[in-house]
């Protein structure tokens, strides 16, 4: 089976990484994978975007127009990419900046204002990686639990950014370097994502 995820939206917002931790989940479960990245004209503020590829078998080509699932962290992407998305994947909207649907009753919508709840959580620049864990807990193309690991060890060696841990032992040892982590309640939040899923249609609008 082959799943392919593009995030898009305006440089700065986070879109490589996310798409490399992705990426880089899909190779800790033994997957086929391939990252591409492509940037417009500006590297802030300017499109950005990336496709991940991830296969149980060799990717023939990692050219793909149609992708399986959409995570749209602005109106222009949405509104650019939505309507090649295939019917019956996720596409989820970064409803903090985003007003209008995707126009889509054939695929599955999650919209998750992402800038409130990293505010709520004291850092602004978690959004991307909130929207990745949503994205994830509700389309399950990755294991949620290996994302975490590649997240920790992603910011593992940052400091004064985000560690995404549930060990007590490290959250103190954070504490004294002042290093912010957030994982504990993107868990409850990714739980709560779960449980919506489970008992509302598509279209549901998440909140904190």
């Amino acid at each position: 089976m082959q799943n392919e995820v593009q995030f898009a939206g305006f440089g700065g917002q986070g879109i490589m990484l996310m798409g490399q931790i992705m990426a880089q989940t899909a190779m800790q479960q033994g997957h086929e994978v391939v990252w591409i990245p492509s940037y417009g004209p500006e590297m802030r503020g300017g499109t950005a975007y990336c496709t991940v590829v991830i296969s149980d078998r060799p990717i023939g080509s990692p050219i793909i127009r149609n992708p399986k699932h959409l995570v749209a962290m602005n109106r222009p992407s949405l509104e650019k990419f939505a309507p090649s998305v295939k019917s019956g994947g996720t596409i989820f909207i970064n409803s903090s900046i985003i007003s209008i649907d995707a126009g889509r009753d054939d695929v599955d919508i999650i919209k998750v204002p992402i800038i409130e709840i990293a505010k709520e959580l004291g850092n602004v620049r978690t959004a991307n990686i909130i929207a990745l864990a949503a994205f994830v807990s509700r389309s399950q193309v990755v294991d949620f639990e290996l994302l975490r690991e590649s997240v920790k060890a992603k910011f593992a060696n940052k400091e004064n950014l985000i560690v995404v841990t549930n060990d007590d032992n490290l959250k103190k040892q954070c504490e004294l370097f002042e290093v912010k982590y957030v994982f504990s309640d993107l868990t409850d939040f990714a739980r709560k994502i779960k449980a919506y899923s489970e008992s509302h249609d598509s279209g549901t609008i998440l909140g904190p």
